[in-house]
């Protein structure tokens, strides 16, 4: 699979660009804030549904417009199609297949498929746990794009059940009425039965992709292993069933702290993955780079992963190789040059490594220009 036309519309920087892709590696190049990283931001949104940069889509809309467009024309084998994102912040996203079609967004979910490496994937190694929780369910939804509604339940549930909580600990604080709790047990089988299949997807996922991973570091820096993703979270479970059983008595015996906090203190949102090297937790006792190349061979392993169980991912190295030693540059560079389609980006064409060559973009001032 590869995208093999970007059409930008009030996207970021861009009143207007076209850019005309291709398989193989297509370099775009120039200064920093030119708008390198708009254009593979945009291949990710198509992607994910969401930007790797910002956490909302009012900043992807060009100043002083209301709305953005995205649109690529893929290409699958000796199939087409032309999928197109209208964001509206503040109002519904709007989406399009084949131009005639209105869809959801979440339908065009599985059309573009990307891993991205970009200078925050540090935060998967270093950061919160929310930064590990939303790689692995971005990867839950690549896999199985069905996935996005099972998210979305969750979050709603998860809101509505805040929301009863919230109010009863005010009361409480308050020496008021005290609210209705009687539909409580109902919103637990519901927050367990959405979370039991979300946490199913994400066992099965992290299963399958640490041998990847621990594969993915020695090639990166050979002998600087091995690694382990360890799921942490109060329930286990071997089946959707049991993780239900699990989730539900473990919100039982949270409640009494929940009322008083007015918060779900169960659930998915609140698990978290440990990344092992060696013997130790990386975060904290990982170098700089052997976090680097940690964060690396998580978004390798994704992209083995996607490839074996379907169409190949297009690859985006967004400003990364200025980040990285040369040895673990150019061992990088060998990995991902015979991908189908390899989108760099960089602030000079030097900082690309000579494995990776193809077409070349200059961009500056709003314009995006083959060389």
């Amino acid at each position: 699979m590869h995208v093999s036309h970007l059409s930008l519309a009030d996207f970021r920087s861009y009143a207007r660009a076209e850019v005309p892709l291709g398989p193989g590696v297509t370099a775009f190049l120039g200064p920093n804030g030119q708008g390198k990283t708009n254009l593979v931001e945009a291949v990710g949104y198509l992607a994910t549904l969401g930007s790797h940069r910002v956490s909302s889509d009012a900043p992807l809309v060009r100043s002083g417009a209301q709305r953005a467009i995205v649109r690529a024309q893929v290409r699958q084998g000796d199939r087409q199609q032309l999928v197109e994102l209208e964001l509206n912040p503040g109002r519904a996203n709007r989406a399009r297949i084949n131009r005639s079609s209105q869809v959801r967004p979440r339908d065009v979910l599985g059309i573009v498929r990307s891993v991205l490496f970009a200078p925050e994937d540090l935060a998967l190694v270093k950061g919160d746990p929310g930064e590990r929780r939303r790689f692995v369910d971005e990867l839950v939804v690549a896999r199985a794009p069905r996935m996005a509604g099972v998210r979305s339940d969750y979050e709603r549930v998860l809101k509505q059940r805040n929301s009863l909580l919230k109010s009863a600990a005010m009361a409480r604080r308050h020496g008021g009425r005290g609210v209705d709790l009687s539909t409580l047990d109902v919103w637990d089988q519901h927050l367990a039965r959405v979370g039991a299949e979300l946490l199913a997807q994400r066992l099965d996922l992290l299963a399958v992709l640490e041998p990847l991973a621990d594969k993915a570091y020695e090639q990166l820096a050979p002998g600087g292993g091995p690694l382990a993703l360890e799921y942490r979270g109060p329930v286990t479970g071997a089946s959707p069933e049991e993780l239900y059983t699990g989730l539900l008595g473990a919100l039982g015996e949270a409640r009494k702290q929940e009322i008083e906090r007015g918060v779900t203190l169960v659930g998915p949102h609140r698990d978290d993955v440990l990344l092992r090297l060696g013997e130790l937790p990386a975060k904290g006792y990982a170098s700089h780079g052997e976090s680097w190349s940690y964060a690396l061979a998580l978004r390798l392993a994704a992209y083995e992963l996607l490839g074996s169980e379907g169409h190949e991912p297009v690859l985006v190295l967004d400003d990364v190789f200025a980040e990285l030693d040369v040895r673990r540059r150019e061992r990088l560079a060998e990995l991902v040059a015979p991908a189908e389609q390899v989108l760099v980006t960089a602030a000079v064409e030097e900082d690309v490594p000579a494995a990776l060559s193809g077409a070349r973009f200059v961009v500056g001032d709003g314009e995006v220009a083959q060389r």
